[in-house]
């Protein structure tokens, strides 16, 4: 086979990656092109570095050398190029040496070593290797390599190793053990942070475009940058000016003298790709492009955006924007005002991120009205690199945040959010406002697939990632001020204390709306002292049955309330229950609840959070405690992986893609394999066409059966009877076989089977799909026409962990059926759970089912019986390989997930 006649690499083995350092290179498979790179390549490598990848000097690559390391079948002999600045600066490779096992080896320019280069192609040939039905990576490495030798053993997998002349060999499988995968994902978590913390904390700032006309955004960026004290330098970029306010102006950033950390760009859209390289060659960390005219535009705009992007990246550059209002820090070591919003923000304990440039200004003003404060403030406007979920990366180790406030318009890559989401929840609460939940629909200028799984199973994966989540940016800016100053609950027990009976009852009625329980209600007079009101508190707090309290106070005439007031904050300052208000009808935090903060916060914790409605506080409270259960309720851990034959699976749909290349539903006996492959049982069905097969098959099954229409349209309609039960013998057979006939019309349209009869029980059913952009998506609920015209479902994202099946359970209206309803026996619930789990964990593991659905099982008191059930393999263009590596969101317009 010629070169020409090799097959293409994968699209997706080919992505943009994120360095130790929170740089961007590239990586890509190696092709005939690239031969003048690698030689220019190859003679920047030491000659150290060239002796420990071949043992032996070797000055120079031969014509056939490049040939041979440039042409590649992607199968058996694959390699990886890291291209940065349009230069090679790594390349690692893999040659199978026998079925399952290959060769592994890199080579990294020295000056670009120790950015965690070698890691990422490690992690990419891997994915490749698995794709390619590698089992096993070995390498030849000589003993005093002692750095690649640390890459191989710090990868989390496996590594054994021996000594043979003078060689350490290693060996390893490539398996994504749950340690490489936690290696990896670590890494991930690093260079992300790492790559948002310049944002936050520059030394230097460069206005782009910055202006002497006033009422012009380049005016405004650098009058906020100053008029915020920016600890750092500002440096003014106008080719047309000699100075803008005040400050020496440059006319290109490389005539700056200094170094310049961010760039904040505001020149016309047709100019920024000009301004990229001219910052790629200062320097320049990353930019805030504020200007406009890129995807919210239209398509013109999306290219434009495209190439701004793709042309960042290709020079180590992230980028906030386009179309963005900028980045705030309220550090006061740092005190930068990046941003066209004139409000900088007090000092707080919230990171915020806003996907919104036109909300931005207006929810930094909210943020002042109610004297909430933030910590660092994102808009990222049309969002093309830099994401929430770098965010989350950086906020989940910054000290300064406590609390993390999201504004999402569009979830790019859900299954990463999810992922990391419910790993910063476990530390910090996450709020969250996602706009178009209803009609899942996304901005002009955000380039993102939509979502093919219901809202639903959006819903549900922010519940299980811990993210609370609210219906307005007023509801998060009520639950913020809560969990930003007072502890959180232990439960759902509220003590009510006021001086209203008519809020009192609205307060009571809030709370058994939302599922808090009123333990406690004390009703004061209308003219209550502040000694009074500090008993009733006190004695509220002390109180064991309560683990929260709602204060409500309305003034009589002519009085100020001062003295109430203080006895909220000092109860507020020393309680380790929550303590929420409608205090004077006022909102946020008053100053008279205020506790000082010596950290500068302009209300620091005990500070007692005042709602305008007592209804709101009592909704802010509920959002809090489903949080707090959520945090203390025990993951309870995923199946153990050996319980599965994951290998049968695996056989099972290669064959089935094997034989059906564009994809089919599995027959009966595969499924059944399928199934019990992962502790699924089954039952059979038999098929019939004519009466005298259905007694056939009754006398084969030894009787006791049913005769039911599979068909949907038959099965699913509540006015045809199409199942006759508890048939034992020829002549029920018939009589069934005849009134059905009667009732359905054509049997052999009705798909009439035979079945042993089942135990009596709940029908429920257990789906699963593979969404394009979700990745694996499970359902649960009752089955039944009525059940699914109410959608009456619950919704997980595997991997599930137990506490996640037994809530999908629970949390569907109909769940009573399940436990006793109307004295009905309660049904073996941990089969049910065992059921959803093992469903969850086949669809997590093959990518390839399209769908599989357990349309009907009946669960009883002893147990679950599987009764009907299908499923659909398909191939996948990228099977979910953005789970074993690390890569950057494709860039708009490509065909990866973002």
């Amino acid at each position: 086979m010629t070169q020409q006649d090799v097959p293409a690499a994968p699209a997706h083995w080919e992505a943009d990656v994120l360095l130790r350092d929170g740089r961007t290179a590239h990586i890509r498979p190696i092709g005939p092109a690239d031969a003048e790179l690698l030689v220019d390549f190859y003679a920047r490598v030491s000659d150290e570095s060239k002796y420990y990848r071949f043992f032996s000097p070797m000055p120079r690559l031969s014509d056939r050398d490049v040939a041979r390391f440039t042409q590649v079948d992607h199968v058996d002999r694959v390699a990886f190029v890291l291209v940065l600045q349009g230069r090679m600066i790594a390349v690692g490779r893999y040659d199978v040496v026998r079925p399952g096992e290959a060769e592994v080896a890199f080579l990294v320019e020295d000056q670009h070593q120790g950015r965690g280069i070698a890691q990422i192609l490690l992690e990419h040939l891997a994915q490749a290797g698995r794709e390619r039905g590698v089992e096993k990576f070995v390498a030849e490495v000589l003993p005093d390599n002692v750095r690649m030798i640390q890459i191989f053993r710090e990868a989390g997998y496996r590594v054994a190793s021996e000594y043979e002349d003078g060689v350490l060999m290693l060996e390893f499988p490539i398996d994504p053990t749950e340690t490489a995968i936690g290696v990896m994902l670590n890494r991930e978590h690093q260079a992300e942070a790492a790559s948002i913390h310049k944002f936050f904390n520059p030394r230097s700032v460069a206005v782009i475009g910055a202006s002497r006309r006033q009422d012009t955004i380049g005016q405004a960026l650098v009058r906020n940058l100053v008029t915020g004290d920016f600890t750092g330098r500002v440096y003014a970029v106008n080719p047309s000016a000699a100075a803008v306010s005040g400050l020496p102006a440059y006319k290109s950033v490389n005539d700056i003298p200094d170094q310049v950390d961010v760039a904040i760009v505001a020149v016309p859209a047709d100019a920024v790709q000009d301004v990229v390289l001219d910052c790629a060659a200062k320097g320049v960390h990353g930019l805030v492009v504020i200007s406009s005219g890129f995807a919210e535009t239209g398509e013109e705009g999306r290219q434009r955006q495209r190439r701004l992007v793709g042309l960042s990246r290709s020079y180590g550059l992230r980028l906030i924007g386009p179309n963005a209002l900028g980045v705030i820090n309220t550090d006061p070591n740092v005190s930068i005002n990046a941003s066209l919003s004139s409000v900088m923000p007090p000092r707080g304990r919230a990171g915020f991120f806003s996907q919104s440039g036109a909300l931005g200004s207006a929810i930094l003003e909210k943020v002042q009205n109610r004297g909430l404060g933030l910590s660092t403030f994102v808009s990222a406007g049309n969002r093309a690199d830099v994401s929430g979920n770098d965010l989350l990366q950086y906020w989940e180790e910054d000290d300064a945040t406590e609390v993390v406030l999201l504004y999402l318009e569009s979830i790019g890559n859900p299954r990463k959010f999810s992922r990391i989401a419910r790993r910063v929840s476990l530390r910090k609460p996450i709020i969250a406002v996602r706009s178009g939940r209803t009609t899942q629909g996304v901005p002009m200028g955000h380039a993102v697939r939509r979502i093919a799984a219901p809202p639903q199973a959006v819903d549900a994966m922010f519940r299980q990632a811990g993210v609370i989540q609210v219906e307005s940016l007023e509801e998060m800016f009520d639950v913020a001020q809560l969990l930003a100053h007072q502890p959180l609950p232990r439960g759902r027990r509220v003590a009510i204390v006021g001086n209203s009976d008519a809020l009192g009852l609205l307060a009571a009625d809030a709370a058994a709306a939302v599922g808090l329980v009123v333990n406690k209600s004390v009703a004061l007079s209308a003219e209550p002292s502040a000694e009074d009101f500090e008993d009733a508190l006190d004695a509220a707090i002390d109180d064991p049955e309560v683990d929260a309290v709602v204060a409500v106070y309305i003034p009589p005439l002519n009085v100020s309330g001062e003295d109430v007031a203080n006895v909220l904050a000092a109860v507020g300052e020393q309680s380790d229950k929550p303590l929420v208000s409608s205090f004077l009808g006022a909102e946020g935090v008053p100053e008279l609840l205020r506790v000082p903060d010596v950290a500068g916060s302009t209300a620091g914790r005990g500070s007692v959070p005042s709602y305008p409605a007592v209804e709101a506080a009592v909704r802010a409270l509920a959002h809090v405690v489903d949080y707090a259960v959520w945090l203390r309720t025990p993951d309870g851990g995923v199946d153990d992986p050996g319980e599965v034959d994951q290998r049968t699976a695996k056989r099972i749909v290669n064959e089935t893609l094997s034989a059906h290349p564009e994809g089919t539903d599995l027959d009966d006996d595969r499924l059944e394999e399928l199934l019990r492959a992962y502790g699924v049982e089954l039952w059979r069905a038999h098929p019939v066409s004519t009466a005298d097969e259905a007694v056939a098959a009754g006398e084969a099954l030894g009787w006791d059966v049913v005769l039911k229409a599979t068909v949907d349209h038959v099965r699913e309609r509540p006015d045809l009877a199409h199942v006759w039960r508890n048939i034992e013998d020829a002549v029920a057979m018939r009589h069934a076989w005849s009134t059905l006939r009667d009732v359905i019309g054509d049997p052999e349209r009705a798909g009439f089977v035979v079945q042993k009869n089942a135990r009596p029980g709940v029908p429920i059913s257990i789906r699963s799909i593979e969404d394009p952009l979700f990745g694996p998506v499970v359902s649960f609920g009752i089955s039944g026409p009525l059940i699914e015209l109410l959608a009456d479902k619950s919704y997980r994202i595997p991997p599930l962990a137990a506490r996640d099946a037994a809530s999908m359970v629970r949390e569907i209206k109909s769940s009573p059926m399940l436990f006793g309803y109307r004295g009905s026996e309660v049904v073996d619930v941990e089969e049910v759970e065992r059921l959803i789990r093992r469903v969850a964990q086949l669809q997590n593991d093959l990518p390839q089912i399209r769908s599989l659905e357990l349309s009907l099982v009946l669960a009883g008191a002893h147990g679950a019986t599987v009764l009907t059930a299908g499923a659909r393999i398909e191939p996948v263009a990228d099977p979910r390989s953005d789970w074993f590596v690390r890569r950057l969101p494709s860039l708009p317009g490509d065909t990866l997930p973002s």
